[in-house]
């Protein structure tokens, strides 16, 4: 038997995002849809249809027609979730940019996504995002346009400018969204998502998670990764249930109050998210018997965490799901009823009107049943391409239109999956996918610097971290900590080194490639004495 499978096949919607919320706001006037407990928000679908078409109206008072672009860099907050669905309507395209970027980062994207305006917070504890505009833009000849700062006359203004915008020439097959994620070449790449992408993926989730209008889903994570605003945001956009945000960034406190004051039926994270929450000092004060269901994804689930969230958390249908940015996210999932063995030891299986196969990387051709390979997946899900990156399109989706994930799995006889690895070079920190091409290109600019080599090492909390061993040019003297000060405020925090180690040589192959394995190897073993 050959490791392929195919999803159940369901009803394919064609509806863009836009009709799917004013279908659901119709449909639900006034039940809950939006709680973000740290601004005091508190909106029923149809007001927030209202607050989502203000929104749209500003966005073409702003000039922004059908296929523009519009930013978002700010962590969770309620405008987020009001340009996602403004945007949505007005056929503008969103452009999440991760809160993380730093200014190196940040004028890739400005100048590679090509957006006319960006939403963004002036300032909060992390990071003084308009002054890193300052210094990304600086010298630079951008098609940016306007600058929106949440939460200041700049929102208050636009939306009292708005104009209307029409949207009747949008098509669910138009580009919604795009989503960076860090490039094996060393820069990010901008993965195109559309109306069909999202809806369909975002229904599926309903189904297995068998969501209703009255579920509320607690969501901690950050709405600019696909876990965030398609499986919680547009899934209850699809659903009518509520999405509840606790805080800006991720607060282990604020979730497990948010869980117990709303009553919430729903909660995602990525496994270090659950371990924080259960190792919490205050955890066995909350009441969060309301809890029945939730996804937990990003990074291997250890049994002892998913035995503990489905006890003393009471979410017994936790889920563990598998997908990347370019499939929307999801292509498997474990199921509700399967045992508790089968939903931490696989990544299930495939979803509806999905196909998945493992292939040999030699040959291509699908391996038999329990031979690993690498997992490749076809459907209604995958994205429409990179950016501006027709090669790299083609080496990712092949002529008979599957995606090929870079991720190393097998499959049983009964259709589950299980990840076994990585072919591509990629670090998972904390849910955060790391490419060390990018930190190694990022880390040749310092003039110290004549070679380095990034990999990543497993870590108990935050899945993996990144290490990285530094050649210094002739004559040159350099320290841990003035790396990790000129990586700061240029890249993603969670990209800086942790550990950093000076050496004379790399272990190589005969022909001369660096041997990685090696470099993790001896530091793996450095940390066990």
């Amino acid at each position: 038997m050959l490791s392929y499978a195919r999803g159940k096949d369901a009803p394919i919607s064609d509806r863009t995002i836009g009709q799917a919320l004013e279908c659901t706001a119709r449909t639900y006037p006034n039940e809950l849809a939006l709680v973000v407990r740290h601004q005091n928000i508190r909106l029923t679908w149809a007001q927030l249809l209202e607050s989502a078409e203000r929104t749209a109206r500003g966005l073409a008072g702003l000039g922004l027609a059908p296929g523009d672009r519009a930013g978002i860099w700010a962590t969770n907050c309620g405008e987020w979730i009001l340009v996602q669905l403004g945007a949505a309507l007005a056929g503008v395209v969103l452009v999440n940019v991760n809160p993380s970027y730093r200014s190196h980062e940040l004028a890739f994207v400005l100048r590679r996504s090509g957006i006319k305006a960006i939403f963004l917070r002036e300032k909060d504890a992390r990071a003084n995002y308009r002054q890193i505009l300052d210094e990304a833009a600086a010298g630079q000849e951008l098609p940016l346009r306007h600058i929106v700062t949440l939460g200041t006359d700049d929102w208050t203004n636009m939306l009292a400018n708005g104009t209307a915008y029409d949207a009747s020439g949008v098509s669910n097959h138009d580009v919604t969204n795009i989503q960076y994620t860090s490039g094996t070449t060393g820069s990010p790449k901008g993965v195109l998502l559309t109306h069909r992408n999202l809806v369909n993926n975002a229904s599926l989730t309903q189904q297995q998670l068998n969501l209703t209008v009255k579920d509320r889903l607690c969501a901690p994570l950050p709405m600019y990764h696909c876990f965030g605003c398609v499986l919680a945001s547009l899934t209850c956009v699809v659903t009518g249930a509520a999405l509840v945000l606790p805080s800006p960034q991720y607060d282990a406190l604020a979730t497990l109050q948010a869980l117990q004051d709303e009553r919430a039926t729903v909660i995602y994270g990525v496994p270090t998210m659950f371990i924080a929450e259960l190792n919490h000092p205050e955890f066995a004060s909350f009441d969060l018997t309301s809890l029945r269901t939730g996804i937990m994804a990003g990074a291997p689930c250890p049994v002892e965490v998913m035995k503990r969230v489905s006890t003393e958390m009471h979410a017994h249908q936790m889920l563990i799901g598998y997908g990347l940015t370019e499939t929307s996210p999801l292509v498997t999932m474990t199921k509700c009823d399967d045992p508790l063995e089968l939903r931490v030891s696989t990544v299930g299986c495939a979803v509806a009107n999905t196909e998945i196969k493992i292939v040999s990387r030699e040959t291509g051709e699908t391996v038999p049943t329990g031979e690993p390979g690498e997992l490749c997946a076809r459907g209604y899900a995958v994205m429409k391409g990179y950016d501006q990156e027709e090669e790299a399109t083609r080496k990712a989706i092949d002529p008979e239109g599957w995606f090929h994930t870079g991720d190393l799995a097998t499959m049983d006889a009964n259709g589950y999956f299980r990840i076994t690895g990585r072919a591509k070079d990629m670090i998972i920190r904390g849910g955060e996918n790391i490419y060390p091409r990018e930190v190694e290109e990022f880390l040749y600019q310092h003039p110290k610097i004549a070679d380095v080599q990034v990999v990543g090492l497993p870590d108990e909390r935050l899945g993996e971290i990144v290490a990285c061993w530094i050649k210094l040019k002739a004559g040159e003297d350099c320290t841990c900590e003035e790396v990790r000060s000129f990586c700061h405020d240029k890249i993603a925090h969670f990209k800086i080194p942790h550990i950093i180690r000076f050496v004379e040589s790399f272990p190589m192959t005969v022909t001369g490639k660096v041997q990685k394995f090696k470099i993790r190897e001896e530091e793996m073993k450095a940390r066990t004495h």
